[in-house]
């Protein structure tokens, strides 16, 4: 299954972990002082943001939650109306 890629804040932070749950990994382009990166999103039990300097792991779906808000990766539900 091809992965889903979307821009950083363009998917509401729920509709990243439902598509993770699902089976699918998420690619998130990004900025970061001025360079494009790209980051891998995961889930086989333990959830992954596979960041161009580190791999971090997540133990639950609210610590893949906090990560994904922080990072802005996602946008809260309320944000916007949700485009999927």
């Amino acid at each position: 299954m091809e992965p889903l890629v979307v821009e950083a804040g363009e998917a509401s932070v729920e509709d990243l972990l439902d598509t993770l749950e699902s089976g699918r990994r998420v690619v998130v382009r990004t900025e970061f002082l001025g360079d494009a990166h790209e980051v891998t999103l995961r889930y086989d039990g333990i959830w992954y943001c596979d960041t161009p300097t580190r791999l971090h792991r997540h133990d639950s779906r609210a610590e893949m939650r906090t990560c994904l808000e922080r990072q802005g990766y996602g946008r809260d539900a309320g944000d916007a109306d949700d485009t999927r």
